[in-house]
């Protein structure tokens, strides 16, 4: 009986041992896997015919800690792969005509995003793309009840507490941008948008904004300073409405749209950045379309959203960006620009360095794998001592047990730790 009573106690003492020590594994293991999400979005385009898997992407996207993903479809491939990664989604439709119906929208959302619920986490159905900047007049007609038919489909499904309803515009929508106080929407396209801000006011959603400082760059390299559209050190230029000084294009163009709602009578709205961005590479004509350009202007953009940044308007509303794009895509049809706005090439290689964790993440030639540099080795080498303090519990444990029945005790050898070790490598391989 005393016997049984010791080996029970024992055994009981070391269950309660390894149930600490695996939980602070855990948690180490835990935080060591994760780092502070970034507080940009990207988004994920797929019009080539190279690119990896989305579990492929997956895995870079987490490694790189980004967070939120614009999606211009619904594909059910991409959603399933990031299914309990916590990261975000924005995902599109832009068959208008079907999604003014209101049975045809509900069955959209009750296929396309309920499903993926809560697993993957989307946030918001862009309904269109520049619609309004368009030429198609039965389309700017059906935007917004393409958007209140998804949204009534939301309500129907019980989705409209965590899924909201937008449309992205191009800025050309503006037929005044500077200064920004004087910021004002097209006359011809009033007609639709008051109304739609209407809509955004009820449901609370945001507008989205597509904004391009490249674009003004390229259309007249002699007047438009490059600092000033790269975030880079100049003057600056005064608001003289509003004294507010602007030292970039990209603010001045968000805070011109604030303008331009405001004299439409909203000053409830949200403007997020749903897309920006810089081509590393495009035709002669275009000027200033290099792989240099393109990492000063994303860089320093990626480091501003880093710190919080307001606009000159707005100080303590963060600006919000999704930066294009994730990768060069080789079908996208128009200028050579087009093709290569993307921070990475489809193998996985960084386009340029942008300063931030994906230049940790560079692939090597031979093995195209992704690894990264930034996971803190303490965590390691607090995992692995951990480990140790198993193994030398164990070893106790043992010789406890074989002195209390008597038997002769054997030394056990554990094998050295082998320099590769696989389960703290933190690598996501390319298939």
């Amino acid at each position: 009986m005393e016997l049984c009573a010791v080996f029970f106690s024992s055994a009981f003492s070391l269950l309660l041992l390894l149930l600490l020590l695996l939980s602070a594994a855990n948690d180490v293991v835990v935080s060591a896997a994760t780092s502070p999400p970034l507080k940009f979005g990207i988004n994920y385009g797929q019009i080539a015919n190279n690119l990896p898997h989305p579990t492929q992407v997956s895995g870079l996207l987490q490694s790189l800690s980004v967070n939120r993903v614009k999606l211009y479809d619904a594909d059910p491939a991409v959603l399933a792969a990031f299914a309990g990664t916590g990261v975000e989604f924005i995902v599109g439709n832009e068959d208008l005509h079907n999604l003014t119906d209101a049975r045809k929208a509900r069955a959209w959302v009750a296929q396309h995003v309920q499903p993926f619920l809560p697993a993957t986490r989307i946030t918001c159905v862009t309904v269109g793309n520049e619609v309004l900047s368009g030429k198609d007049t039965a389309a700017m007609q059906s935007l917004l009840p393409a958007m209140q038919s998804v949204h009534q489909a939301l309500l129907d499904l019980g989705l409209a507490g965590r899924v909201n309803v937008s449309t992205a515009h191009s800025v050309n929508i503006l037929a005044t941008s500077y200064p920004p106080s004087a910021g004002a929407f097209r006359e011809d396209l009033a007609q639709y948008i008051q109304p739609l801000l209407n809509f955004h006011a009820e449901v609370g959603s945001p507008f989205l904004v597509n904004a391009y400082p490249f674009f003004a760059y390229k259309a007249s390299p002699a007047s438009v300073s490059l600092p000033y559209v790269l975030f880079e050190p100049n003057p600056g230029v005064r608001d003289p409405a509003t004294n507010l000084t602007y030292d970039n294009m990209l603010y001045a163009q968000i805070d011109a749209v604030y303008a331009a709602m405001k004299a439409m009578g909203h000053a409830d709205i949200t403007v997020r950045i749903s897309e920006t961005g810089w081509p590393s590479k495009g035709d002669d004509d275009e000027v200033g379309a290099t792989p240099q350009n393109a990492a000063a202007y994303n860089g320093n953009l990626m480091k501003r959203i880093a710190a919080g940044e307001g606009t000159p308007l707005k100080p303590a509303v963060p600006v919000d960006v999704f930066v294009f794009a994730l990768f060069n895509e080789d079908m996208k049809p128009g200028p050579s620009s087009e093709r290569n706005y993307g921070l990475f090439y489809p193998n996985g290689t960084p386009v340029y360095n942008i300063g931030f964790d994906a230049a940790s993440f560079s692939p090597s030639p031979t093995t195209s794998t992704f690894s990264s540099s930034s996971r803190p080795t303490d965590s390691r080498v607090h995992f692995s001592s951990i480990v140790w303090i198993l193994k030398i519990v164990i070893i106790e444990h043992r010789r406890r047990v074989m002195h209390i029945i008597g038997t002769p005790t054997q030394e056990i050898v554990f094998p050295k730790e082998s320099d590769s070790s696989q389960e703290l490598n933190w690598k996501h391989r390319w298939q």
